[in-house]
């Protein structure tokens, strides 16, 4: 109780001084007062200058697990850095003048509480990575469509946004891009427009189907579409010739088109955790030392898990077919009779 006690006491003690030096602040003649926040600004950029660093010949500016809820004005000065790497420091907001920084090549804010993006976001014209995942991002504004230079774009684990502007489509430089964890129902029409995207994730979404002109994404290499809700794949997507690597590992898929056996370049497939019609067992193959694959190995072969599946699928409506037109044969020989 003693421990206590004294606790409440220095705790009551430091409230009464902070309150009384508030009050003495406040009754400084103005020109003091400002002296002092100019004091408290330099202080603050001397601080920062000693987090920049120089990296493979790039300025960057590095600030992790320390408390910045907001950057103060005074990183303008710093405004020839071309790299910042801000995580885990409760960081709310982009701030307006990082339209300043147009030597700015990666903007690294991933893991903060950041909810919005500026629209000068769109000033930055030499930027080439903007990685913003888990924060709380709902919107993302239609400027972003002037970062001609953009080449890698993720927003993964923002849980609330579900749509992207139309005007991302003109994205030309954009090869890389993150929307898993989010709340996707559709895979957004900018995203097919994408001339020259090779590598997309929209895992972790509420995905009911993708679009019929998914073929568009001609340059697409690799699609992760794993945990979202689809039940059909569009015959089209046997048209994506670049496709190396499709992963739709839990989702509500009962087929599988046949014409994805057609797709020569796909090296990887995985469908595992979907509850498809039928069930397919893959013949085991030895090993060099005579041994069976694992099961790990075996799911390393989603290709011939899919050959397998459709040819199985196509030998049963083969079957079904000749079961039906058996009845139809049988009348016709007893009329020839």
């Amino acid at each position: 109780m003693v421990g206590v006690a004294a606790c409440g006491t220095v705790t009551s003690i430091k409230a009464l001084w902070e309150t009384r030096i508030r009050k003495i602040v406040s009754d400084l003649p103005a020109a003091f007062r400002l002296d002092t926040r100019l004091w408290e600004d330099r202080l603050t950029l001397a601080r920062l200058k000693e987090k920049v660093q120089s990296e493979d010949g790039r300025l960057v500016l590095r600030i992790q697990q320390e408390d910045w809820k907001s950057l103060p004005d005074c990183l303008v000065q710093l405004h020839h850095v071309q790299e910042w790497q801000i995580h885990r420091t409760g960081l709310q907001r982009i701030p307006e003048f990082i339209s300043r920084f147009q030597n700015l090549l990666v903007l690294d804010l991933s893991r903060n509480g950041i909810e919005k993006i500026p629209k000068q976001i769109g000033k930055l014209t030499q930027l080439k990575e903007l990685l913003l995942s888990y924060n709380r991002i709902q919107l993302v504004p239609e400027e972003l469509c002037c970062c001609q230079s953009l080449e890698r774009l993720e927003l993964a684990m923002n849980r609330s946004l579900d749509r992207l502007p139309d005007q991302l489509r003109t994205l030309k430089n954009l090869q890389h891009l993150d929307l898993s964890m989010n709340n996707f129902s559709q895979v957004p029409d900018c995203v097919v427009g994408m001339p020259t995207l090779q590598w997309l994730d929209m895992g972790g979404n509420q995905l009911q189907r993708l679009p019929e002109d998914v073929h568009r994404m001609e340059k697409l290499q690799t699609l992760w579409l794993q945990r979202n809700l689809l039940e059909t794949l569009p015959e089209n997507i046997s048209r994506m010739a670049s496709l190396d690597t499709l992963v739709l590992s839990s989702n509500k898929l009962r087929d599988i088109p046949q014409l994805m056996e057609d797709m020569s370049n796909l090296r990887f497939v995985n469908f595992r955790d979907n509850p498809l019609a039928l069930k397919v067992t893959l013949v085991s193959k030895k090993t060099l030392d005579g041994q069976e694959d694992s099961e790990e190995d075996k799911e390393m072969f989603g290709r011939d898990f899919m050959l397998t599946y459709i040819q199985e699928a196509r030998k049963r409506s083969q079957d079904r077919s000749c079961l039906s037109r058996s009845p139809q044969v049988a009348q016709l020989d007893i009329r020839q009779k």
